[in-house]
């Protein structure tokens, strides 16, 4: 098969004969344009081992969930509560240094399923989940403030501008769906702090990048055709084919004008591909119940239908989807103060959506080639920040990792008795990404793209696969 790349250079014509093909009906694609149609991505992508996960499904929690009020149960921390911290610890420099007491769980922890995996009060439905869940308790991040955490998250850098995990994933494996983009942000009505460069393709080609969909209403600007007709929006196109022909002709290859001729051509699938899956009046009353699309409390509903298109993503193909978090009224999950009510409302709104989540991909058999991954840029202190809240804790949080590959009902790395720092098989963001990469099936060494003079990486020159997680 001629590769994309040998293609532009023999034709001249770049991606716009890909994008007139894509334009055209089935009946009018010639033989010769298949195999360019169905090439995966820009580049000839292999596995280099046999892949555990076809796709990956990042539950974001914007803000950073307090550990030892989720799934790091400290007794101890309730023993000593009120207790001055630094009479027991050496307390680091956090980003407000307004200090408090030392602040005992709000909730109850129990323990769940087989396993006995403790889990708090806040989740009850992802509790009936435990043996699905391997909880890593030993999390580390390299930043303390949020932009530079959720790039670190994202990215693998605490700096703007490089690629995203999702853009990686598919650089490295293109995507089974041809009519729609292989990265999507699903957005709950939260941006996080860094913005839309969290999910941007930094130096791989501008194709990578995350598409940013709403979950309900219009879920994309102009996915509906403004012409009255078809015949006219086609003689559009076809003026922007003949444009684009002259400008490759004139320039030759280049990034920015070949991602833009394959965005016209994903855009113009996109039409159909787009309205067909944010439809979920498909499915069942019962699915959409489990979901929680009748809910009581708003923030619920609306990750309800991320969880929702998210598992309808998965089975059309779409290589790596991410969620992030509904307003609730309190800044995310970043409760410095009024702990008790912001992390009720923010565990609430995804509670029984998440659990739902995982017993749907079950239940369709996506959950073995699904992974889910749940987690927050940082967690968060063990002493109050003031009377009420916490501050940023970077040196030790717990994720959560289900399907795709990863072992279930496990208990991974520990922080100390107060829940304040690693201390037991500590984890590195680039080994969570190293991670990842090994159940899809790619070496993280080995996934690398040539820029500013060297081989770069998504884990840089870090991370270990953590393979005691694995399956």
């Amino acid at each position: 098969m001629v590769n994309r790349r040998a293609f532009l250079t023999q034709s001249a014509n770049g991606f716009g004969a890909v994008a007139l093909s894509a334009m055209l009906s089935e009946s009018e694609r010639s033989a010769a344009q298949e195999p360019l149609l169905q090439e995966p991505a820009p580049l000839d992508r292999k596995y280099h081992f046999p892949p555990k996960a076809k796709s990956v499904i990042f539950l974001y929690m914007d803000g950073g969930p307090s550990q030892v009020d989720t799934f790091d149960p400290k007794p101890l921390l309730t023993e000593y509560n009120g207790r001055n911290p630094a009479e027991l610890f050496e307390v680091a420099p956090t980003q407000f240094n307004n200090n408090g007491t030392l602040l005992g769980s709000l909730w109850k922890f129990d323990k769940h399923g087989q396993s006995g995996i403790e889990i708090s009060s806040l989740f009850p439905n992802i509790a009936k989940h435990a043996d699905k869940l391997a909880v890593v308790r030993s999390m580390t991040s390299k930043f303390p403030e949020h932009t530079s955490a959720n790039y670190f998250l994202h990215t693998g850098a605490g700096l703007q501008g490089r690629p995203s995990m999702g853009a990686w994933v598919t650089y490295g494996l293109g995507s089974e769906c041809q009519d729609l983009p292989g990265y999507v942000v699903l957005n709950g009505g939260l941006i996080p702090p860094g913005g839309l460069d969290c999910f941007g393709n930094g130096f791989l080609p501008a194709t990578f990048q995350g598409s940013v969909l709403r979950p309900s209403g219009n879920s994309l600007a102009n996915v509906r055709p403004l012409e009255p007709t078809p015949q006219l929006q086609q003689h559009k196109l076809e003026l922007l084919r003949q444009l684009d022909r002259q400008t490759i002709e004139r320039f030759g290859q280049h990034d920015a004008i070949e991602s833009a001729i394959a965005n016209y051509e994903l855009a113009f699938k996109m039409q159909s591909a787009v309205p067909q899956v944010c439809d979920i009046s498909q499915e069942t009353a019962a699915t959409q119940t489990m979901y929680g699309l009748d809910h009581e409390f708003g923030p619920t509903k609306i990750f309800a239908r991320e969880c929702l298109m998210a598992r309808r993503l998965v089975e059309r193909g779409v290589r790596f989807i991410q969620l992030t978090c509904p307003n609730v009224g309190h800044d995310r999950w970043d409760q410095h103060a009024n702990l008790k009510a912001g992390h009720e409302q923010n565990a609430k709104a995804v509670d029984q959506p998440i659990a739902a989540l995982l017993e749907d991909l079950q239940q369709r058999g996506l959950l073995d080639s699904t992974m889910v991954i749940w987690a927050g840029e940082f967690g968060r202190t063990p002493f109050a920040q003031g009377a009420d809240g916490r501050d940023h804790n970077p040196f030790g949080f717990s994720i959560w990792i289900a399907g795709g590959g990863i072992k279930g009902g496990i208990v991974y790395g520990a922080t100390d008795e107060f829940g304040y720092k690693a201390v037991e098989r500590k984890v590195e963001m680039h080994d969570l990404h190293a991670t990842m990469l090994y159940c899809l099936g790619l070496d993280h060494t080995r996934s690398t793209f040539r820029f500013g003079g060297r081989d770069m990486r998504l884990t840089d020159v870090h991370g270990n696969v953590l393979f005691d997680l694995i399956a």
